[in-house]
């Protein structure tokens, strides 16, 4: 460790492996070493994700769907009134005649947000729906406002 608290590591990476990232990294604006501390920070994310059963977590819940679908938006609300433990809000957007956009705001245990957004993929008339996790994040119980 140096005096900051930082430790050096060295990698090896084959040669377009890193010219891609530089390449990347440059048009973000960031360093390598910012750069990596991001991407370990998602690979943690992930695996944690993956082996702790009772981890806490904040994310959202983002899908896109065709309103047009019999049934779908009232589903879609009343499964949303079934998890007020971990929906925290979501917004609607309509993008066109047929489409719109829900972005859900989570926050709970891990496990119960992922079975809620299986749930929800699982809806006919959803055409795309992403999960964004954030790991430890701080539980509100001792959190105050902002």
């Amino acid at each position: 460790m140096t005096k900051s608290g930082a430790a050096r590591i060295s990698i090896s990476l084959p040669p377009n492996l890193l010219r891609d990232f530089d390449s990347a990294i440059e048009q973000m604006g960031i360093d390598r070493s910012k750069a990596t501390q991001q991407a370990i920070r998602d690979f943690l994310t992930e695996y944690r994700w993956e082996q702790e059963e009772k981890v806490y977590a904040v994310g959202t819940i983002t899908l896109i769907f065709n309103h047009e679908v019999q049934g779908l938006e009232s589903e879609l609300t009343a499964t949303q009134h079934h998890h007020p433990d971990i929906i925290m809000s979501a917004t609607h957007v309509h993008l066109n005649h047929d489409h719109c956009l829900l972005v859900i705001v989570v926050k709970g245990q891990a496990t119960e947000i992922k079975e809620l957004a299986l749930k929800l993929k699982g809806l006919r008339g959803i055409q795309q729906l992403k999960l964004t996790i954030l790991l430890g994040a701080p539980s509100t119980k001792h959190s105050h406002p902002h």
